[in-house]
């Protein structure tokens, strides 16, 4: 339990709107703790931005912007810009957020524009794979076979068709300075990510695995779960990289079955009713098992 005081200081306060068992709302407190004061942020349109900033009130303690759902990558650019020019900018990091619509699809124009003008802005990507705040439509970090309101499973289709977008390596390709994957189920190794973008200058890419109770149809005890087996799986590797060099990676002490983490959710439950379900959650072993073998992951 806070205290009083404890809760005063929070950057990210309680009371926000947020679904029980939110693990975005987990992630965004965590990289404030890091981040403190000196911060500005900008969102885009998205769960972050209806859950935190109802009007009259905001979890917000710090200055936070509302941009539209294609350019929060663009408003940040702005601000980091305006810093500089009014001698400011070392004294205030910039924080630019977006779900993974608003990242790897509708934003990625503009977040392009700013990792290639190497904009001193950390930019966090929430990835909770789909549309989530306007009715969970596929987006193009959804996970292959997974059952969206636009990919949605039955005797024709097995779900989403296409693999997740590999975001990170996008970032990446833009020989930016820091390119980070984090995930809700590992609060310290998401700190440590956090704290090591504050320190570089230029641009930062982070993205964060954060289950999404309504989206992907589990209960709500299991978002910190969830978000472990995404990684001990291999389905979710977590690494950092400078420039295009990967110079870390979370190793996982034993791996764990594709099936224990897709049984969990709603939006796979289709892919255990027969024998050619099971031969989708055998593709999706693969994939686990390449990015095993690719990261080093054992």
């Amino acid at each position: 339990m806070l205290t009083k005081e404890e809760t005063h200081n929070e950057l990210f306060t309680m009371g926000h709107t947020g679904c029980s068992g939110c693990a975005q709302s987990m992630a965004v407190k965590l990289i404030m703790e890091i981040l403190g004061k000196n911060t500005i942020a900008t969102s885009a349109t998205g769960c972050l931005e209806v859950f935190s900033t109802r009007w009259p009130e905001s979890s917000w303690k710090i200055p936070w912007i509302h941009s539209l759902f294609e350019n929060s990558a663009a408003v940040a650019s702005g601000i980091e810009a305006a810093l500089k020019v009014l001698g400011k900018k070392e004294d205030i990091t910039v924080l630019s957020q977006a779900g993974d619509g608003g990242t790897a699809d509708i934003g990625l124009q503009s977040l392009s524009g700013m990792f290639e003008r190497n904009h001193d802005v950390l930019y966090v990507c929430y990835d909770n794979g789909a549309y989530m705040n306007t009715g969970y439509q596929r987006s193009g970090l959804t996970p292959l076979d997974a059952f969206t309101t636009t990919s949605p499973s039955g005797k024709v289709s097995f779900g989403n068709n296409r693999p997740k977008k590999y975001m990170p390596e996008i970032a990446m390709a833009h020989r930016i300075p820091y390119t980070a994957v984090a995930s809700a189920g590992y609060p310290m190794d998401l700190q440590k990510k956090v704290k090591k973008a504050k320190s570089i200058k230029g641009a930062k890419y982070l993205q964060v695995d954060v289950p999404c109770v309504p989206g992907w149809k589990y209960e709500p005890k299991y978002s910190v779960k969830l978000a472990q087996l995404a990684v001990q799986t291999g389905l979710y590797p977590l690494f950092d990289a400078e420039y295009e060099k990967i110079i870390s990676v979370k190793k996982i002490s034993k791996k764990v079955p594709v099936e224990e983490y897709l049984k969990l959710q709603g939006r796979f439950k289709h892919l255990f009713k027969d024998d050619a379900g099971r031969a989708e959650i055998e593709k999706i072993q693969k994939i686990a098992d390449e990015n095993i073998e690719r990261f080093g992951l054992i």
